[in-house]
């Protein structure tokens, strides 16, 4: 839990930091422009702006009201400091050790009802920046209000949507302004909600980094199964085809004595275009097994037995039908059929 607890702390404190850096960063690139209303001895204001605007000097507050007409057009998206004037504020001067500046906002904080009549959450306030007294300590100036006095004035001008409201007071030492107050629109970039929104993020980033590191390894056992099925058929293929049984009774074995057992149709035409004259015309062929038959017109039948024979493609060559001639024909019909002797070469 300890562990836990831990963890969450850095991590707390890892997002406030980037969160404050973006803020910074945002505040420095697109700075709004600064309005300031200055309150004077009579409770009036006086307008403080970088671009004067056609407008009255001075603008009074009653009822919970600036009364300005044109006083929306120029507090729209700008940064209102309204400056009240020191008697509105209570002083109070606060000795602290010299190591102490670094911490002395939750210093304040937490003296603040000890320093004023009101507690922290019923006061507005502020410290001026620390001086130092000699190498061991330091001293700041302490403003404080009653924070229902800085609301009214808040409130005032928040329906403007400027993108910041700031109360600020004189020092009465004169040494500076204290600003004891400040609320940022909605629309302005908040460090804390910046900072969950990191959190935030980085949670679904861990999420989605989990998941995909469950899906990569599920797929990764998918492919690795299906690359072992596909070399295991590709194992039972070669076997099939280089013959598992091995020797003559594979496969390939039967494919290659086939191949030499069985008489090619060309060769065999080729061989018998050689072997016959040039009197000689096949009208019919018949090539079944290692068996040929043809028949056509010739001028000498029986003299194309011997020419068969002495082929080394054909063996047993004989008439398997009467040679007879007619008067219309120019020569003999023959019928001759003989064994072929398979040699797949010419």
């Amino acid at each position: 839990m300890s562990s836990l607890n831990s963890i969450r702390t850095t991590l707390d404190a890892w997002t406030g930091t980037v969160a404050g850096a973006i803020v910074a960063g945002l505040e420095r690139m697109v700075a709004p422009r600064v309005v300031r209303l200055v309150e004077d001895d009579k409770g009036t204001f006086a307008l403080e702006t970088a671009k004067p605007e056609n407008m009255a000097r001075e603008i009074a507050f009653a009822d919970g009201k600036f009364e300005a007409a044109s006083l929306a057009q120029i507090v729209r998206g700008s940064r209102v400091e309204i400056v009240l004037r020191p008697g509105r504020f209570l002083f109070r001067p606060l000795e602290l050790p010299a190591r102490a500046a670094d911490f002395l906002d939750g210093i304040v904080r937490a003296q603040i009802d000890r320093l004023t009549p009101w507690s922290a959450t019923e006061a507005v306030f502020g410290c001026s920046a620390p001086v130092a007294r000699g190498a061991e300590s330091i001293t700041t100036l302490i403003a404080a209000a009653p924070r229902r006095l800085a609301l009214g004035y808040v409130g005032a001008v928040s329906g403007f949507h400027p993108s910041a409201v700031a109360i600020v007071t004189e020092a009465e030492d004169g040494s500076g302004r204290i600003k004891v107050f400040e609320q940022k629109s909605r629309g302005a970039v908040d460090p804390a909600r910046l900072s969950r929104t990191l959190q935030v993020v980085l949670g679904l980033a861990a999420v989605a980094a989990v998941a995909g590191s469950i899906a990569a390894g599920y797929l990764a056992d998918s492919l690795s199964a299906q690359e072992s099925e596909l070399e295991r058929q590709i194992t039972q293929r070669r076997a099939a085809l280089g013959g598992s049984d091995g020797g003559e009774r594979s496969p390939l074995a039967l494919l290659e004595r086939r191949k030499y057992d069985s008489a090619a149709s060309v060769i065999v035409l080729e061989s018998l275009s050689r072997l016959l004259p040039d009197h000689t015309y096949v009208t019919e062929l018949h090539l079944g097994g290692n068996k040929l038959q043809i028949a056509g017109i010739t001028r000498d039948a029986p003299s194309l037995i011997p020419l068969i024979e002495q082929s080394q493609h054909f063996t047993r060559a004989t008439f398997y039908a009467p040679t007879t001639r007619s008067p219309s024909d120019p020569g003999e019909r023959f019928h001759i059929e003989a064994q072929i002797e398979p040699r797949n070469v010419p």
